[in-house]
């Protein structure tokens, strides 16, 4: 962080100091600044959904899984958009994909 503001700090001086190169250096900064954001916010979040999306078509019959709501189960059956989960004896819910947290490793 320090290095980004010592880096931009001489370069705010500079656009105050002369005149005529304000716009220029203003896109400039917002420039660093969408890409900043980019790199902290906005790749890490895609790379973490293409993971999700990738768990979530390798799942089949019989993975232990929990959603989002904190609710283990065992899909039984995998439908388009949805899983049916048996989280009970004669028990079973149906859950959207989107809302399947993780597949559960079971302990041996």
């Amino acid at each position: 962080m320090d290095l980004l503001l010592n880096t931009i700090i001489p370069f705010i001086g500079q656009a105050a100091a002369g005149e005529g190169s304000g716009m220029g250096m203003q896109l400039l900064i917002f420039a660093a600044l969408f890409g900043g954001m980019w790199f902290l916010l906005i790749a890490p979040q895609r790379k973490k959904q293409k993971k999700h999306a990738q768990m979530l078509s390798q799942l089949t019959t019989g993975d232990c899984v929990i959603t989002n709501g904190g609710i283990y189960g065992v899909i039984t059956n995998v439908k388009e958009d949805r899983f049916v989960v048996k989280i009970a004896d004669n028990t079973k819910i149906e859950v959207n994909k989107a809302f399947l947290q993780n597949k559960v490793e079971e302990k041996k």
